[in-house]
């Protein structure tokens, strides 16, 4: 347990605003249109709240290996996370899977 308790303070509130960024990306894929809209607002959110969640762990648990495997765990999710999304993405187009377009973008491209 870490002794500074402004970094714990500190921790608590990384961790909680990393929850809700959590909840939101849940919320849009309940939300968004379509699977191209979905994937993006999952996959920043996704990031992010993992990130932060990570950093309120890592300043509550104080320097010690388990900072040094939250770092791991960060850095992995940093690189798989977009990695997946984006071969998501292409597997999606090439079986055909478009975007949704509205009407007003469609206007607009034809012009």
């Amino acid at each position: 347990m870490n002794s500074l308790p402004i970094l714990e303070s500190i921790g608590w509130g990384l961790m909680a605003v990393g929850g809700l960024f959590a909840m939101i990306g849940g919320l849009g894929l309940l939300r968004l249109p379509d699977l191209y809209t979905r994937m993006h607002g999952a996959g920043i959110t996704d990031t992010l709240g993992a990130t932060l969640i990570l950093a309120g762990l890592s300043l509550h648990s104080g320097f010690s290996l388990i900072t040094v495997k939250l770092f791991a765990i960060w850095f992995f999710l940093l690189v798989t996370s977009p990695t997946s999304t984006h071969a998501l993405a292409r597997a999606a187009m090439s079986h055909g899977i478009r975007p949704e377009i509205s009407d007003t973008e469609e206007r607009s491209s034809n012009s």
